[in-house]
């Protein structure tokens, strides 16, 4: 049985679920022919993360980041009522699924640092997680990294790339300990 879920009136019909993340849950969908990522915010506890008004913090992020020069997807409608967002889907492989199949990272280690240097410039960071970031296979940017998440926070070293991002971006322990976790 197929679910749709609408935003401000606009059915999406609900393909799979993608990921869930500390903030929501993003489902790939689709309305009409145009396929999309559906974020739907939960409320669930995370014992590391404080939240605000979360719709409000996807909003302000995505401002941020879009004028920051982070290449993120395009953010095509908010339901604020119903905690909803709707954003262009990037079609390709995560970061996270290219190292735990052991591909060559070169080319995206020198994109995510030139995003992180765009990121601090602007005072920000952002979750370096591997499974923030796609790289898209689509013919129009084919081979380009897009970080698909629009939270970011203020610049500190602690949480940059170098110090915490790349922990995760090879087959580190920390990548492992995470994947063991994972699979449970």
């Amino acid at each position: 049985m197929e679910k749709t879920i609408e935003v401000n009136g606009v059915p999406y019909t609900i393909i799979k679920l993608l990921g869930h993340g500390k903030g929501g849950y993003s489902y790939l969908a689709q309305s009409g022919k145009k396929k999309v990522c559906l974020k739907q915010i939960h409320h669930e506890p995370c014992d590391y993360y404080q939240f605000g008004n979360k719709i409000q913090a996807e909003k302000n992020d995505y401002a941020r980041l879009s004028s920051a020069g982070i290449r993120i997807p395009g953010l095509i409608d908010i339901d604020e009522e119903n905690e909803r967002l709707v954003k262009d889907f990037i079609s390709g492989d995560t970061i996270f699924d290219l190292v735990k199949n052991d591909c060559e990272l070169s080319s995206f280690l020198l994109q995510v640092r030139f995003m992180a240097e765009q990121a601090k410039n602007a005072g920000l960071n952002i979750d370096y997680f591997p499974t923030n970031f796609v790289v898209s296979d689509s013919e129009e940017s084919k081979g380009e990294l897009f970080y698909i998440d629009y939270e970011c926070n203020s610049y500190m070293d602690e949480w940059n790339f170098e110090n915490w991002g790349i922990k995760y971006w090879s087959k580190t322990q920390e990548f492992f300990d995470y994947l063991k976790k994972s699979e449970k």
